[in-house]
């Protein structure tokens, strides 16, 4: 051995050479790769097994103006699967299609359909009870995200108002759409290491925190939304009619205290839901307002300074012609000449065409406009119409005729309350608001004050007089008001349809100090009658009641005896109205 050393000592050198030179490499390649080139590795390794998963933020909670939640956001768990890892445990699809309560076989045959797929939806919204009862199974291939979902405690009373959310938790109808850039919250990351499989290993750390949806105070009342909601709801049973609508505005505020629409759904459940249903129909849907057009009519006639409460118009015989056309009064008046109070308490076509013709259609336009009809109301929602308030270059007396009383323009009836409310706020316009207000907006005076709080005490005599819409009286407290009744137009039908009405009702109260304006629409009665008077100012009478003694107001119509006991309140008289 020591002689073949010897004779071949430059073999050993080599050999110890060629191991010094693959030592020093690998050396050197662990340096190069744990310092030099550090971050090639660490990215490779990130992106094999670091993951982020967002967190979820709820949206803000709505509210009403007292605090009673109208939309919360619940946490709810979704499933999702990876088709193809779960491909590997077939034997276990029976026992997951039984958790998830869906069919095995059309389970099966989605997974088979999709088993290329790494991400699948299998359920959503489950509650978080209910999503760890499935992921407790164990089931290869079937994870769980943490998501919220909207509830509506409110349910159908608020439905049209508040709107819902789709699936993704987004928006779609009414408030929740109008704000929702306000509601969503902003998700949040946290960063995690998984294993191939995608399973947990570590819960690194929180990268971004998520950031809640702010929270939203409508301006309703939830006492007032559910009373109006029974009352209408009862009305288009008991009156066998096809839809309906009701707003209630706080006429010094400007908010809407209620609003709400029949036919309604439930936004918890809309399986079942057509889109009629969906139609906030206050805001939405545009109709001719009647006669209830003759309070901004007159009150037009009275600014002029032509017209005083105490002068008469000819009404008789009833019928007025003009070229082809015949207004017809629907009443019998009590005589052969009326008075501007006895024209609107008698709903006179023939004398409120007669006054408007003195005063040019253009007067009666200009007021309407100014107090908001045919204009957009600025509330923002959703799908509002303007409607219609048409202008002529020539008015003609056809033209003039039909505005007086409420043909040819078409409104909301969330418009209709506005122009009312102006009335009850002595000639003040103020701009209306969803939102819960701390303090009232700026109002602009529209209607001269002295002609506005005449209107007030000539509607007032509208309900109150003998031959009035008694109907619309409510115990304890004088209101005003005026009823309407409009023909429809129908698809296809030129003209107006037969048998087709809508019933209104307009008004406010209390006289003593006027505060809330409440509108009434009954689309289609078909039992015992149509006429506004009949059919919406019950609805009117019963709201306004439920709504001066929710909101403790002081009764300004008692008895001597127990006045007596009460704030003195003087009502309001209209100069030169027939008691």
């Amino acid at each position: 051995m020591k002689l073949e050393g010897a004779l071949f000592p430059w073999r050993f050198r080599l050999v110890l050479g060629l191991l010094g030179i693959m030592v020093g490499a690998i050396v050197w390649r662990i340096i190069d790769l744990q310092v030099v080139d550090r971050d090639f590795l660490q990215e490779q390794g990130d992106a094999r097994s670091l993951r982020h998963i967002p967190i979820p933020a709820h949206r803000g909670l709505i509210t009403d103006r007292n605090g009673e939640p109208l939309a919360v956001s619940t946490p709810v768990t979704t499933l999702w699967a990876n088709a193809k890892e779960m491909q590997q445990a077939k034997e276990k699809w029976p026992a997951l299609a039984a958790a998830l309560g869906q069919d095995p076989k059309a389970l099966a045959q989605r997974l088979e359909a999709q088993a290329n797929k790494e991400f699948i939806y299998l359920v959503r919204g489950l509650t978080p009870e209910q999503g760890q009862r499935v992921l407790d199974l164990k089931v290869p291939g079937v994870y769980g995200i943490e998501e919220f979902r909207r509830f509506y405690p409110a349910g159908e009373v608020t439905a049209h108002m508040v709107g819902f959310t789709d699936i993704d938790d987004r928006g779609r109808e009414g408030v929740e759409l109008a704000y929702d850039e306000w509601l969503a919250g902003v998700p949040g990351k946290r960063q995690v290491i998984k294993d191939r499989r995608g399973r947990l290993i570590k819960d690194v750390q929180v990268t971004k925190n998520a950031k809640a949806g702010k929270p939203l105070a409508l301006s309703i009342d939830l006492r007032l939304q559910y009373l109006a909601n029974r009352e209408l709801r009862n009305a288009i049973v008991e009156n066998g009619a096809k839809a309906g609508s009701l707003v209630i505005l706080d006429v010094k505020t400007g908010e809407v205290l209620a609003m709400v629409n029949q036919p309604t759904y439930n936004p918890n459940n809309r399986r079942n839901l057509q889109p009629a249903m969906m139609r906030n129909r206050a805001m939405i849907d545009v109709f001719e307002p009647g006669s209830t057009m003759k309070a901004v009519s007159m009150a037009a006639a009275l600014e002029t300074g032509r017209w005083k409460p105490g002068d008469t118009v000819e009404v008789y015989p009833g019928t007025l012609q003009i070229g082809k056309y015949t207004i017809r009064d629907v009443s019998r008046s009590e005589g052969p000449v009326l008075d501007l109070t006895g024209i609107l308490i008698n709903s006179s076509n023939v004398g409120m065409s007669k006054i408007a013709f003195d005063i040019g259609g253009e007067t009666i336009y200009r007021l309407a406009q100014k107090i908001g009809l045919g204009q957009g109301t600025g509330l923002g929602f959703p799908g509002e119409r303007v409607g219609n308030l048409p202008n002529y270059r020539e008015w003609r007396k056809a033209e003039t005729a039909t505005l007086s009383y409420g043909y040819g323009v078409s409104v909301t009836a969330i418009q209709l309350a506005h122009a009312f409310s102006v009335l009850a706020n002595n000639g003040r316009m103020t701009p209306l608001s969803l939102i819960k207000t701390d303090k009232a907006p700026e109002s602009t005076q529209v209607i001269p004050e002295d002609v506005a709080k005449t209107m007030q005490g000539m509607l007032q005599q509208v309900i109150e007089a003998p031959r009035g819409v008694y109907r619309a009286q409510v115990p304890a407290y004088h209101v005003a008001g005026k009823s309407g009744t409009a023909r429809k137009t129908s698809a296809g039908v030129k003209g107006y349809a037969e048998n087709s009405y809508r019933s209104l009702f307009a008004g406010f109260g209390p006289m003593s100090d006027p505060r809330y304006a409440v509108v009434v629409v009954i689309d289609e009665p078909s039992k015992a009658g149509y006429f506004g008077g009949l059919v919406s100012a019950p609805v009117f009478s019963k709201v306004m009641s439920g709504t001066l003694r929710l909101m403790n107001i002081t009764p300004d119509n008692l008895p001597p005896t127990q006045q007596a006991n009460t704030a003195p309140v003087v009502p309001l008289k209209a100069e030169g109205g027939r008691g």
